[in-house]
């Protein structure tokens, strides 16, 4: 038997954590797989905070709701640039 004077710790390990580049994939991959336009219903959810316009399929809406909407525009906005190679340009136009 348990002394019950003492204090129980009771610990939850965290599982690991997704970048937010992996969960925006996921969600991607969860409403292209509904039949869903993913670019609209990300941007739905991004600008209304409405959970509800992400799928709950595959876990989606709980993996976005753990990321801040801002986080999510940040993402998508350096993820253009890079993949435009916007910042090489504006390197290129402050040489000259």
């Amino acid at each position: 038997m348990q002394n019950i004077n003492n204090t129980q710790f009771f610990k939850v390990e965290k599982g690991p954590e997704l970048k937010v580049s992996d969960v925006l994939a996921i969600v991607y991959q969860a409403l292209s797989e509904k039949g869903y336009n993913p670019v609209n219903q990300i941007v739905g959810y991004i600008m209304s905070g409405d959970p509800t316009y992400i799928t709950s399929h595959n876990n989606a809406r709980s993996l976005i709701m753990k990321v801040e909407r801002d986080e999510l525009v940040e993402e998508v906005l350096r993820s253009y640039i890079r993949n435009n190679r916007l910042d090489e340009w504006k390197n290129s136009v402050q040489d000259q």
